[in-house]
C-alpha cells in the first residue's frame, strides 16, 4: 500500500518497464541480435543500457565492445525485431498498470508518459496495449534535447501538464530515470524490473515499491480525493 501525506496534482509515468512490459522483451532481442553481428552481450552490459537513452545506449556498447561495434545497424536490427514481434502480439502491461491508470483517470488526475522511447515506438506501443488515451500528454526523446537521467523530460511532461513538479508523482522502473525525476523535484517512486535500485538510488525514492499493484492513493487533507491545489 503506498501513501502520500501531502496532495499531488498529477502522474506521469516511465514506459518501458514501468507500464509495459517491454524490456523483457527487448532483453531477449538485445541478446539475440548481438550474437547475430558476432558480439556476445552479458547481463552485466545489458542492465547498464536498461532505461538508457539511444546516446547512452550507444556510448556503453562501444565502451564495452570497441569503435567496432555497428551501433546502427544494431539499432536498426533491434527495432526490426521488436517491429515483427508487436505484429504477431502487442507488448503486455505490467501488473496493475491498467486498474491504476483507471482509477487517477476516474478521479480526474492528469497523467502522462515520460520515456526515452521515439515517438513513433511510443505511440505505437501504447495504442497496441490500449491504454493511449489514458493520457493527457507523452513526452518522448523527439521533444527534449536532453533525455534522461537529464530532468527535461520530466519537468516537460510537468509544464504541459500545468502542475508545479513538487507537486507531481513520477513512476519509473530505471536508475537513470529515478535520477531524472529525482532531480525534476518529483516525489518518485521506483518500481524494479530487470535493475535493482542500489543504496544511493533508493535515498532518491519516495517509495520502491514490487508492483503497480501495491500503488494507492490517499490524501491527507481530503481522503479519496487524489488532487491537491498547488
Amino acid at each position: 500500500m503506498l501513501y502520500f501525506s501531502d496532495p499531488f496534482d498529477a502522474v506521469i509515468f516511465d514506459m518501458d518497464g514501468t507500464l509495459l512490459d517491454t524490456e523483457a522483451v527487448f532483453r531477449t532481442i538485445v541478446f539475440d541480435v548481438c550474437a547475430e553481428l558476432g558480439f556476445e552481450m552479458t547481463d552485466l552490459v545489458h542492465k547498464s543500457i536498461v532505461g538508457s537513452s539511444h546516446e547512452a545506449t550507444q556510448k556503453l556498447l562501444v565502451e564495452a565492445y570497441g569503435v567496432s561495434f555497428p551501433y546502427a545497424l544494431f539499432d536498426d536490427m533491434c527495432r526490426s525485431h521488436m517491429h515483427r514481434k508487436v505484429a504477431l502480439s502487442p507488448v503486455p502491461l505490467k501488473p496493475g498498470a491498467a486498474d491504476l491508470l483507471a482509477a487517477l483517470g476516474a478521479q480526474g488526475v492528469p497523467l502522462a508518459v515520460a520515456t526515452s522511447s521515439r515517438r513513433a515506438h511510443a505511440e505505437t506501443h501504447l495504442s497496441g496495449a490500449g491504454i493511449l488515451e489514458h493520457f493527457d500528454t507523452i513526452i518522448t526523446r523527439d521533444d527534449v534535447s536532453n533525455p534522461k537521467p537529464h530532468p527535461e523530460p520530466y519537468l516537460t511532461a510537468a509544464r504541459r501538464l500545468g502542475a508545479a513538479p513538487r507537486h507531481c508523482v513520477a513512476f519509473e522502473d530505471s536508475l537513470a530515470g529515478v535520477r531524472a525525476a529525482h532531480a525534476a523535484g518529483m516525489r518518485t517512486v521506483m518500481v524494479p524490473d530487470l535493475v535493482d535500485p542500489t543504496e544511493d538510488i533508493r535515498a532518491l525514492c519516495h517509495a520502491v515499491i514490487d508492483s503497480l499493484e501495491h500503488a494507492r492513493f490517499q490524501l491527507a487533507s481530503s481522503p479519496g480525493d487524489a488532487t491537491g491545489s498547488q
